[in-house]
Parts: structure tokens; sequence; C-alpha cells
């Protein structure tokens, strides 16, 4: 499309005035059924940007009618014409990526520069990458018979409910949504709560190239909206990512249906940094892994930091360092590495966990950076990062996720053991080994019991790097070509007899 009928809007705060008390239905922004809304805040302020539509169950039936008519005709089409039209609207949001990051920014808090514009990025790069995979959605022949032809094909499942959180709701989204599509699928998206507004502004961009219904998007909350979407017996697919709790309810609903589920969950990810690895590079590691400058908002973490007892000290020096130099402030303003956090409950649970870690016998906080001194910040919802050393892997702070900027720096001293704790959790989403002996190396990648394990890195979640945890961490796998073949086809079986 080389003339796209919405234009970049770069103000943030009219942009969500703009979508204000509307879904996505059928092509069309939509006022609730109900007529309610409910209020969308920007956590660095405290300010009221806008209002949300409140999705239930009437909305959810219209979506998924929209979506079951679309998909008739969708699915008729070649995967090939379906792929480039998917790669295209990844091509029209590329235009769109700085008016889509200030908006995400003013939504959850996010600061602009280290987060927001990197995730519109992938968000645009998701769709162009699933689009190129579109000639994969192919069958195979098999030798059961030479006198029958036995083959398979892949074939959509029709409808997909997709539940997507508030931390990264762009990357998340277009990891589920483009492959659907692909696929032939059409799809009907709730959106987090707090994050509505972006998520909708993406609907409203690809709906100038796809056919109306096959892209919907609701917004509202779990039990009024979200409950109802995955009940509902058109729905064949759900994919989810948010907390384990909540996943274990959209499990057992989806059970009841015999539906096949995608459940991306918590995580509480170790991080191993053996006595001869490169000091510097993994500190830069545990910064970008405990992705502080997403105020550690991640299911991928670096939650559990175990530091060889012989450059301990050492690693929590660096590390206070790097955190201490970046600076918390308003996450529009350029000069600023830290955000808010996104929401008063989430800040609540966050400071809560720190008066523990502080309250712990034996236990130390080395806090980092500092609260912004701007008048107009006051009613923000910022929190210094804190590092704590003293605490043994069976704490509260190690065990649990925080999903904040707390991390745990835990030493240890024998390989063995040190294993054995990271693999203590009940979570298995992501693990990193720092070393430069590559035996140590290998075999930690053989023993960490996570879905993700990196050597050397942390890198975050990106197309073509399949992605998913074991445990309560989740089911299934995204961002890869196994994703769109394994969750969002059928395998059908055909058998022709040529006697």
């Amino acid at each position: 499309m080389s003339h796209p009928l919405l234009q970049p809007v770069l103000d943030p705060h009219a942009l969500a005035r703009s979508l204000s008390g509307r879904h996505l239905i059928g092509g069309e922004l939509v006022s609730s059924a109900s007529g309610r809304t409910f209020d969308v805040v920007n956590p660095a302020k405290g300010e009221i940007v806008g209002q949300a539509a409140f999705g239930e169950a009437a909305d959810v039936e219209a979506a998924v009618a929209a979506a079951v008519t679309a998909q008739a005709e969708w699915k008729q089409r070649p995967a090939r014409e379906r792929g480039r039209l998917v790669a295209e609207c990844g091509r029209l949001l590329t235009a769109h990526v700085e008016e889509l990051a200030r908006l995400i920014t003013l939504e959850t808090g996010k600061a602009l520069r280290t987060e927001s514009r990197v995730e519109a990025g992938v968000l645009s790069d998701s769709f162009v990458f699933y689009g190129g995979l579109a000639p994969e959605l192919k069958g195979e022949t098999v030798p059961f018979n030479p006198k029958m032809l036995t083959l398979t094909q892949r074939e959509p499942i029709g409808v997909v409910g997709a539940i997507i959180p508030w931390n990264v709701p762009l990357l998340l989204m277009a990891l589920k949504i483009a492959p659907a599509l692909v696929a032939g699928n059409a799809v009907v998206v709730k959106s987090a709560e707090e994050a509505p507004f972006t998520v909708l502004r993406v609907c409203q961009i690809v709906n100038q190239v796809l056919p109306p219904g096959l892209f919907n998007m609701l917004s509202g909350y779990g039990p009024e909206c979200g409950a109802p979407l995955v009940a509902h017996p058109k729905v064949g697919k759900v994919t989810f990512t948010g907390s384990v709790e909540t996943g274990r309810i959209v499990y057992r609903t989806a059970a009841e249906k015999l539906i096949p589920v995608t459940l991306e969950l918590g995580g509480k990810s170790p991080m191993i940094v053996m006595a001869d690895a490169d000091l510097d590079k993994a500190v830069d590691g545990a910064v970008i892994g405990m992705r502080f400058t997403r105020q550690g908002q991640s299911c991928t973490a670096a939650s559990r930091i175990f530091v060889h007892d012989s450059i301990h000290d050492a690693f929590v020096a660096k590390l206070k360092a790097k955190v201490d130099a970046m600076v918390m402030g308003d996450p529009l303003d350029e000069r600023t590495d830290i955000g808010a956090i996104v929401s008063p409950g989430q800040f609540e649970k966050v400071t809560d966990y720190i008066r523990i870690g502080r309250e712990t016998p034996g236990a130390t906080a080395h806090t980092c950076s500092r609260r912004p001194e701007d008048p107009a910040l006051a009613k923000g919802l910022f929190v210094e990062p804190v590092i704590f050393t003293g605490l043994t892997n069976d704490s509260r702070l190690a065990r649990e996720e925080i999903f904040g900027p707390v991390t745990c720096v835990i030493r240890f001293s024998d390989y063995e053991d040190v294993i054995r704790q990271a693999n203590d959790t009940e979570y298995g989403l992501a693990a990193t080994i720092w070393t430069r002996d590559l035996k140590t190396a290998l075999d930690a990648t053989q023993r960490l019991e996570a879905g993700l394990v990196q050597v050397n890195q942390n890198l975050v979640v990106q197309p073509n790097i399949s992605y998913g945890g074991v445990k309560t961490s989740g089911l299934g796998k995204e961002a890869s070509l196994e994703a769109m073949l394994e969750h969002f086809t059928h395998k059908k079986t055909i058998i022709l007899n040529m006697a």
C-alpha cells in the first residue's frame, strides 16, 4: 500500500483520546455493547489519558461472529497471498514505529529510547517474518502403500482467541497474530486492561490491508471479557501470555472444550556466572538480562544471579555502579533509561517484596539509581532498582516471581550445586551460563531446565528464535516456523486408493 489512509500521530495523548471508548470489530471502531468504559492511566504521572471500552460477553459474541465470517473466505486464499498481505501489514507498521512507541510509553511507563522503540520495531519485523514463511505451510507424502497416494496437508484451526499482557504487548501480540493469520485463521485479541490503546491502534492500521473481521480487538478485564472469549464455542484455539494462576484458569476452560492452547507464563530465570567468566561482559549481561530498562517487568528477567564466590564482590560492585548510572525519569524523555511501574497494584507488590527482602536476616539491599526529582512526576510509580545479596535460593525473593526491578545475587562455589540450585524452581522459561570454558558451557546447556538457554549473552525474544518454557512456565513455542505449523494448523491425512 503506497498511500496508507492512516498517517502517524506523534502526540500520544491526542491518539489515546481519539481511540477512547472503542473496540475494533469487523474492521470498524465501535463502542462496547453496554457503552461502559474504564480509565487508562499514565503510570509516570498518575494522569488519566483516556477511557477504554469495557468488553463483555456481548462484545465477544460480535467479534467472534465477525471472525467466523471473515475466516471462511480467508482460508480459501492461497497461503502465499495470505503471507503477502501479512508482510504488507508489517511494512505498513514500519511507518508507524515512532507513533506506536510513544503511545505504548504513555500507557505502560516504559522508557521510549531504551524499550518502546525497540518493541515497536520488532512488531513490524514479526509480521514481515511470518509473511515470508507462508510457503512452508505444506504437507508431505507418506510411503504407506504403492497402490495408494497418501499425503498430509496443513489446515487452519478457525478462530483464534489471543490474550496478551501489558509488559511487551506489541511484541507478544505479533508473535501470536502474525502466524495465526498466515496459517489461515481469524483472530480476536483481548488486550491487557493497562495497555489497550497501542494494541487497538495496531489493529486499526493493519485493518487497512486485511479483510474486515479477520483481526478484531477487544479491551477489558479477564472475568468479563477474557473468560467468555476462551469459553466461546467457536473459538478453536487459545494463545495466552500472563501469570501462572490465570494460565491455569485458561487451560481448564480450554480443556472442557478440548481445544489446543499455547501458554507463556512466569519465570524465575537463573544466570550462572562462573569464576572464569568475562566479568565486564557478565555484568552487562546482568543489566540486560534483568531488563532493568523495563523496570524488571519481564518473564525472562534474570532475577536469580548465581556468582562464583571468587568474583562475587567485584561483580556486585560493578553491577551496582552500572545500574546506579541509569537515569530514572519521564519515560517520554530521551534521556531516560528507566521508567515507571505499570500500575498501583504492581507497584505495591514490588515494594512489598523489597520490604520482605530488607527484613530478611543476613540480607543486604543495594539500592540503585534514584527517583526523579521533577515535581510533575511526583505521583509516578517509580521504584529504585534493588540488588539483594546475602539471600539464599530458598528465600521468597529467590523463589517467587516479583516482576519488578529486584534481583538476588547468590554466592556459590561448587558447579554441581549451582546447577541443582538453578533447577530448584517451579519455573523453566530461560537461563544463561557465563564462562570461557566450552566444556562447562555445553554441559550447562544440556542440564539447565529451561526452554531457552544462552551462553555468554542474554538476547530478548525476537522472530526466528524459538521461545517457550517448561514446567509451570508454559506450554508450546512462539516466534518460530514451528509455532505457526504446530500451534495454528491441524494436520489432515488424505489417502487415495489408486487400485
